[in-house]
């Protein structure tokens, strides 16, 4: 069957792919994967890499298909080699081992965490099925002994995080120790794998590297016009380091071409520059920079909802339920945040999934798929899964706490608006992150950002159910505090072979069991009275029930009263007027489409942001000076009367 469906393929329009040559194996791959063109990226990358045997910097937006800008080159190459060897096997009868070595460690691609890992893999996997060369992923939070199995069918290429590769390095793993024929060194996500105190295993990993010999100008082949580089050049290293964002001095060739050997052995690997040349990249590799001054994505709506921090709920819900169409990521900074809004999301009858760092690798795992599969899932993370992530179809993200950093909003804006495709990010700002938020906006060259549109008219209702469901999170939270408190004292007793005396008077046993009585009663009440709030459509407090709003209904509700509404009445006549029924608006308006819709809104100004603050700051300062001056009066009547007394 899928032989079939390639024998169908419309070779014309791949055409944009010609120009790169790419072997046939590798282009029935990419037919399959409906890759119609080359992002600019790879338009870039691949000539240089793959025809030039240059290594790469490259810097591109998020979304922009840096995985196959490097993954294509390798596997080319990787084709080009077996076929050599072939070619010799078949006119010398025997076959250089030297040209295309097997059974060893060809390519190594560093990832900073684990689900960009995987992604990674698959993507290769995808573009490697017709090559049968093997992709295995080496990350933390799996099995180790399952990923030694997998190191012991000698996989080519080698996906990995830090912390596992170094683990299974420093521990002798043969398949990772034997680097002497590794064609290709790659640190994905690089900015983040510098970050201070982060992956200390990766210099560790860089120093294993086996550095290249420097040859000479002279009997170095010169590459003109995409022209294939000889077998001399082949048997280097190449190195590619990849970063949505990239900024290197003007002497960092020169920094390559003094070599890896001039840096010292305990210098930190604190920015890209240092990396690429501990990694021994030479002096000649290709830099793409292909990041715009903002580094956003070009078709990303970005807007705002300024509100108070008792409201900030409020607000997430009201998106979630009148504008819930596609996939929506909400970013929270911290767990305690994130758990917190999970907690009121579930309570609320809203289905989501959450992501975070203290998860098991498998939960994490297991809520990506999930997300990925549904159509208009909710996905509540933290900055875990800001970088690298490709999930495809996110149409908004959420940013319910700022991040600390411009480039972290970078990464998180990035899950959405994606290659070709159009997305939105909203931040919820309170008073506190306005100056943050300013910040913000001033590194991206900002002056105004778009107030999100909001109807009013839905926040009573929306109030209302986020009341109830906080008093039932409140009781259901010290329920299970209780119950925590009394299981860890049990086990600990039990340890210490202790046995737990029950000291309360009869008197203090009947008091706590009227009290947990009354706790059950009141939750059966709220969560009763919420189950009928849940039960109807949320309504805004001007609905009518001669119209129906059409976010007053759901959606097979609304195609049911359309399809009426479409109907024709046999029995009506020409001259005689008859009801019609009338459905405004849609059942749940996407928000990117509301954003666009909206017209011109008030916008956040930079400089009447810094006014208005200037102007709190100097009532803050005379509220401040008048106190001052009304305690020292009281102070000094105070000594007086005292004075007065005696």
């Amino acid at each position: 069957m899928k032989s079939h469906q390639l024998d169908s393929v419309d070779e014309t329009e791949y055409y944009a792919w010609n120009e790169l040559r790419l072997h046939p194996l590798l282009m029935k791959s990419i037919y399959a994967l409906k890759f119609k063109e080359p992002t600019p990226i790879q338009k870039m990358c691949i000539p240089a890499a793959a025809h030039q045997g240059k290594d790469v910097v490259g810097a591109a937006e998020t979304g922009s298909g840096k995985t196959l800008a490097f993954g294509l080159p390798i596997l080319q190459r990787l084709l080009e080699e077996r076929e050599k060897a072939e070619r010799q096997l078949t006119e010398n009868g025997e076959m250089d081992e030297k040209v295309a070595p097997t059974g060893l460690l060809r390519a190594l691609i560093i990832t900073p965490t684990r689900e960009l890992a995987l992604q990674v893999t698959d993507h290769l996997k995808e573009a490697a099925r017709h090559s049968n060369f093997r992709v295995v992923p080496i990350v933390g939070g799996m099995s180790s002994e399952k990923q030694e199995r997998l190191l012991r069918t000698r996989p080519e290429i080698v996906v990995g995080t830090p912390g596992r590769l170094w683990e299974l390095m420093s521990g002798g793993e043969i398949h990772l120790v034997e680097l002497h024929s590794l064609s290709f060194f790659v640190l994905d996500e690089a900015d983040r794998m510098i970050e201070n105190g982060h992956f200390h295993e990766l210099q560790s990993i860089v120093d294993m590297l086996p550095m290249a010999s420097k040859s000479t100008d002279g009997d170095s082949q010169k590459t003109h016009n995409c022209e294939t580089v000889s077998s001399v050049q082949r048997k280097k290293r190449q190195t590619f380091v990849f970063s949505a964002t990239i900024a290197l001095s003007a002497d960092f060739r020169k920094k390559l071409k003094r070599g890896s050997q001039k840096s010292k052995a305990n210098d930190e690997l604190n920015s890209i520059e240092t990396l690429s040349e501990r990694a021994g990249m030479r002096a000649d590799a290709a830099i793409i920079d292909l990041t715009n001054a903002s580094i956003l994505a070009n078709k990303l709506e970005e807007s705002f909802i300024d509100c108070s921090e008792e409201d900030k709920d409020g607000y997430l819900y009201y998106i979630l339920s009148v504008h819930g169409q596609g996939r929506t990521i909400v970013f929270c900074t911290s767990i305690a945040a994130l758990r917190h809004i999970s907690s009121l999301l579930r309570i609320l009858g809203v289905n989501i999934w959450t992501l975070h760092a203290q998860m098991q690798q498998r939960a994490r795992l297991k809520a990506i798929d999930r997300f990925r599969t549904n159509e208009h899932g909710i996905l509540i993370a933290t900055d875990v899964a800001a970088r690298g992530l490709d999930i495809p179809g996110v149409r908004t993200v959420i940013h319910y706490q700022l991040p600390h950093s411009a480039e972290v909003y970078v990464h998180r804006s990035g899950r959405t608006a994606r290659a070709h495709s159009d997305g939105c990010s909203i931040a919820l700002i309170t008073p506190n992150d306005t100056s943050k938020f300013a910040a913000l906006c001033k590194s991206f060259s900002k002056e105004n950002f778009q107030r999100f549109p909001l109807e009013m008219s839905y926040m009573p209702e929306v109030m209302k159910r986020l009341s109830l469901a906080r008093q039932i999170d409140k009781i259901s939270r010290k329920d299970s505090q209780d119950k925590a408190k009394n299981n860890w004292l049990q086990r600990n007793a039990e340890s210490m072979g202790l046995v737990l005396e029950d000291n309360d008077s009869e008197e203090e046993r009947v008091n706590n069991h009227k009290r947990k009585k009354a706790t059950s009663a009141q939750l059966n009440k709220l969560q009763g009275e919420l189950k009928i709030l849940l039960s109807r459509p949320l309504q805004p407090k001007t609905f009518s029930k001669r119209y129906l709003a059409g976010a007053g209904v759901s959606p097979l509700l609304q195609h049911q009263l359309e399809e009426l509404a479409k109907q024709k009445n046999p029995n009506n006549s020409g001259d005689v007027k008859t009801k019609k029924l009338m459905v405004i608006g849609q059942d749940c308006v996407e928000p990117l489409q509301a954003l666009r819709s909206a017209g011109p809104q008030a916008n956040f100004n930079l400089k009447g942001i810094a006014e208005k603050r200037k102007d709190v700051n100097e009532l803050r300062r005379k509220r401040k000076e008048t106190k001052k001056r009304l305690r020292e009066q009281r102070r000094k009547q105070k000594k007086k009367l005292q004075a007065g007394k005696e």
